[in-house]
């Protein structure tokens, strides 16, 4: 498993009582829901995930709840058996982003006590933005991101002394011996090809193949332009646009919007794409 600094965050709250529901956001592979998986099921005898995204298109148990009891009864359809005392029972939302309606309800569920609850959402920037009665109070929402270069050197056999050692000699401004020198070098360009996601990174260090790392690349930025492509009609052309101009834009030495160049008109204003920007921005793509 790939360490991740998010998983300490994720330990303390799921072994405490808190008194908000944690809500893990973040773009699509970024490995949200499989670290919930991996520490919910060795913490809590009995674990419940459900695929809310996966609900909404099949058979909707989950699409009419409106209240707790509602919730109950739809979740002892999914569960079964699975459903102990609370101390023993961790429901795991996923894809909440899917039914805007259960982050309203997740104050309600925490306040009846029953169970532990935690969540997970894609493009859930988008959802809270919209939605005029999330419980503010009642949720605690952290972002996880794709692997940074920190968390890449452990994924290739970093320890943590060998990182404090490091920290150490960045912040007194030390130079490195040139042998860990030169693997820092190498393991940046790689880190630079492969990128932080985590399908991506377990490919390349199983197979060192960056073919293979190309191939998962362009399949999950196919599905961020799927994504980028879920605003209403009017938005999503321009939306799209904007995603696929990202690439270029890196390239170019400015690396700035020119904003004629999104709908190729004259006269258009940044305050002409602001939605278009937000959205992007919101749903972490």
């Amino acid at each position: 498993m790939l360490f991740r600094k998010i998983q300490s965050r994720i330990q303390q709250y799921l072994k405490s009582d808190p008194n908000k529901v944690l809500i893990v956001s973040g773009a699509r592979q970024v490995g949200k829901t499989y670290i919930i998986r991996d520490i919910g099921g060795k913490l809590f005898r009995s674990y419940v995930e459900i695929n809310l995204l996966e609900d909404s298109l099949g058979a909707g148990l989950f699409k009419n709840v409106r209240t707790v009891e509602d919730f109950y009864l739809a979740l002892s359809m999914k569960a079964g058996n699975k459903m102990r005392d609370r101390k023993n029972t961790l429901i795991f939302l996923d894809e909440i982003q899917a039914y805007p309606h259960l982050l309203t309800l997740l104050k309600f569920l925490k306040q009846d006590n029953k169970y532990t609850y935690i969540a997970s959402g894609s493009l859930l920037g988008v959802t809270l933005a919209e939605s005029s009665s999330i419980p503010i109070g009642s949720i605690e929402v952290i972002q996880m991101y794709p692997l940074d270069f920190e968390e890449f050197l452990r994924a290739n056999g970093f320890g943590d002394h060998a990182l404090d050692e490091l920290r150490q000699k960045f912040l007194a401004r030390e130079s490195l011996d040139e042998p860990i020198h030169l693997r820092l070098m190498d393991l940046l360009k790689k880190y630079l090809l492969v990128g932080g996601l985590p399908d991506a990174v377990n490919s390349y260090l199983k197979d060192k193949n960056i073919a293979k790392v190309r191939a998962i690349q362009r399949e999950i930025h196919e599905y961020y332009g799927l994504d980028a492509a879920k605003y209403d009609g009017e938005h999503r052309l321009k939306i799209r646009r904007i995603f696929e101009m990202i690439p270029s834009l890196l390239e170019n030495k400015k690396k700035r919007v020119v904003v004629q160049d999104i709908e190729n008109k004259k006269g258009k204003r940044f305050s002409d794409y602001q939605d278009e920007f937000d959205y992007l921005i919101s749903s972490g793509i």
